[in-house]
């Protein structure tokens, strides 16, 4: 190409960057059109590593309109979050490019989207990582359009690495796809959080490919760290400076209940805040999909003060005027933190990131690195329970398998599907064994966990940094010449936003954290087969069902869960708890009809701990106590239970109820609860035996794990 046919195209690029961008004077930002020149004219597998707002999309969506321009096929994007796809398609619209996707969100156009893919009526296909799981979607969709794409694009790259922040399984499923692909084909990865590890972990698995790398530093955001004593504390913070942060933000949390909180906390506060996460669902919507848009759009026109999010608001979420990140509490690793805190500031001059580090963060962090990999245990459970069959269903693996259907049986599954060769391959609903020998990689596992430590440790190091906090992010990013910012908390040696909340909103926090209790829901439905003493079969029946009751707090928790905790290691729970929940049951929750009575769950392992409780808990509520309820049956701890049938087997025939019963509602006392499945069992039984409604009351869940 000669260079005034290289100056025509890139005024040809330009126009279309103004077009989409809605700029007339707008300009490639350098590397820009570098990238584009490098895919759509030679060619090039390339790697981009550029900081957050840099335009990223840009370079694939000019790329893909000029190579369909020329005649060449669609091109495939591969994305890891329907909020990334979203944006990613409004962003192609602009510039005039057919883009379409096939996702779990539209399932129901899946039959017209893929005639439309078929029929080269699409110029740009997204799809997630997951869609490559998907057998019949690669053989009916991928494969017949594969010798025909013009580019492959690999958003967000660092999910492929083993090494990067957030690894995603069905990423390794690409490299078998690449090798179905033109050998000439051009290939764009993206990432703005790789170090040189990641790097060159990507580097391998897509083959010989090309780095562009620019500077991560943020010129335009202004960063602090904190570190507060508790949680309350930190919601104290929240409430008295979000006001005073510039424009709407984020506020990130490592956990949906957080979220809830912390959204429910600043609403009380007079701050316009909602939860975020995975779960998030409002009547009035489709789905949980549909609200998550609706909550975008909400901050994306200004019209809340923060969403209070977990990482579901992550990877692609583009709001240019976005005025801060604030961390409730800290993320795993420097990559992930650059990449949410990245989010603000991309179009502003100024926008602030604080981080507010929290005692509750190692252990949460503690407990993603633990659950990260399958053990070798719940490995071969799985593969025996496969080879003794000719293929189960997830469902009938629960009742083989003593492991949680999605935190452990789909996770081993999913880790086992991507190994290269894999041991198990799904067939239809069916998951089935392969003649593959399987020796679960000890040592890979063991060095990515003492990595992710090493990360964890380097999260640590820059809160207490003495020194300017961009430099140490660029620094821990491999940025080849990071440079103080000269406008963080360590460079201006002041604080960017206020350090510390007042006391009296210290109090008011740790009074809204011990009134924070929380419904309980118990079953409806009981496992298929699982239940041969009791007739409890299907749905059970709406007489034999207990009411909505209610959880006092987490376990260990900064409300009333760390006493709980405390209480139950010295096997006796104090006055104080008694007086929290009588405090609770009159004056917040009211349950209608009002409980007469009073009885508990019995254990033979504590048979004095909850009975001790209760007894003093009816005093309190002036109702008489009855211990209706007989353990007949000794049976292993409900907690080593992990699923749904194994947790009412355990439970079948281990109770008894007295014959003498009041006829009134009654109040059912237990100390902790998990997956309500024994509370569920007695209040059938109670209901069974004669009594009113049953109203469940614990003292702290400790289902908490599954919240993260």
């Amino acid at each position: 190409m000669t260079d005034s046919q290289s100056q025509n195209q890139r005024q040809l690029a330009r126009q279309q960057l103004c077009q989409a961008l809605a700029q007339p004077l707008a300009d490639f930002h350098p590397g820009q059109w570098e990238a584009i020149d490098a895919l759509v004219n030679r060619r090039e597998k390339l790697l981009v590593v550029q900081r957050t707002g840099w335009g990223k999309s840009m370079v694939y969506f000019i790329a893909a309109r000029l190579l369909r321009d020329r005649g060449s096929g669609p091109t495939l994007i591969v994305s890891p979050l329907l909020a990334l796809m979203r944006n990613q398609i409004e962003a192609a619209e602009r510039l005039g490019i057919r883009a379409l996707t096939i996702n779990s969100a539209n399932r129901s156009d899946w039959s017209r989207l893929t005639r439309a893919i078929l029929n080269d009526e699409a110029d740009a296909v997204l799809i997630s990582p997951e869609r490559l799981a998907n057998d019949e979607f690669v053989r009916t969709v991928l494969l017949p359009i594969t010798q025909r794409l013009g580019l492959l694009v690999v958003d967000e790259a660092h999910c492929i690495s083993d090494w990067g922040h957030d690894f995603r399984p069905d990423y390794r499923r690409l490299v078998n796809i690449l090798r179905r692909m033109p050998p000439n084909m051009p290939v764009l990865g993206t990432t703005a959080t790789a170090n040189n590890r990641v790097l060159t972990d990507i580097s391998q698995q897509l083959g010989d490919i090309n780095i562009q790398r620019g500077s991560l530093m943020r010129e335009t955001l202004a960063l602090q760290t904190l570190r507060l004593p508790d949680q309350a504390a930190r919601l104290a913070w929240l409430a008295e400076h979000l006001p005073e942060l510039p424009g709407t933000g984020i506020v990130y949390t490592l956990t949906r209940r957080d979220a809830e909180q912390v959204a429910d906390w600043l609403n009380q506060n007079g701050i316009s805040a909602l939860a975020y996460h995975s779960d998030s669902v409002a009547e009035g919507f489709a789905d949980a999909n549909a609200y998550r848009q609706h909550l975008e759009t909400l901050l994306l026109t200004n019209q809340i003060k923060a969403l209070v999010a977990t990482t579901a608001l992550g990877m692609g979420y583009d709001k240019p005027d976005l005025g801060f990140v604030v961390h409730y509490q800290a993320p795993g690793s420097i990559i992930a933190y650059y990449q949410q805190v990245g989010r603000a500031g991309r179009a502003i001059a100024y926008a602030v990131g604080i981080l507010l580090a929290g005692r509750e963060d190692a252990e949460i962090h503690d407990f993603f690195r633990e659950s990260a990999f399958p053990d070798e245990i719940q490995v071969n459970a799985i593969l025996h329970a496969l080879d003794q069959s000719d293929g189960l269903t997830v469902i009938e693996l629960e009742a083989v398998v003593n492991l949680r259907r999605s935190k452990q049986i789909e996770h081993v599954l999913k880790f086992l599907s991507v190994e290269n060769p894999a041991p198990v391959i799904k067939d239809g609903s069916r998951w089935r064994r392969t003649p593959v020998a399987y020796r679960l990689d000890h040592e890979r596992i063991r060095r990515l966990t003492l990595q992710r430590e090493q990360e964890w440790r380097e999260v640590q190091a820059y809160i207490d940094s003495p020194d300017c906090l961009m430099r140490f992010l660029a620094t821990a990013l491999d940025d080849e010449n990071p440079q103080p910012c000269g406008q963080c908390a360590r460079c201006l040696r002041q604080p960017v936003v206020g350090e510390s909340a007042s006391p009296m909103r210290v109090v008011q926090a740790a009074r809204y954290l011990r009134r924070s209790e929380l419904a309980l829901e118990c079953k409806k439905q009981v496992a298929n087969g699982a239940f041969t003493v009791y007739p409890f079969r299907g749905n059970l029946a709406a007489c034999l069902r207990a009411e909505t009751g209610r959880v006092l707090s987490y376990w260990g928790d900064a409300g009333w869960g760390r006493r709980v905790a405390e209480d139950k290691r010295a096997g006796y729970f104090c006055d104080e708890l008694v007086e929290a929940l009588a405090e609770m049951i009159q004056q917040r929750w009211c349950p209608q009809p009002a409980p007469v009575w009073v009885t508990c769950v019995p254990s033979r392992l504590h048979p004095n701990l909850v009975p001790d409780f209760a007894c003093r808990l009816a005093a309190r509520l002036q109702l008489p106590f009855v211990s209706a309820v007989i353990k007949v049956q000794n049976n292993q701890p409900q907690k080593s239970q992990q699923n749904r049938y194994h947790q009412c087997r355990n439970l079948d025939g281990a109770f008894a109820v007295g014959t003498a019963l009041p006829t009134g509602p009654v109040l059912l006392v237990d100390d902790m609860v998990d997956s309500t499945w024994t509370l569920t069992v007695v209040a059938a039984l109670l209901r069974q035996a004669g009594s009113g409604p049953v109203w469940p009351v614990a003292l702290a869940t400790t289902a908490g794990g599954g919240d993260y």
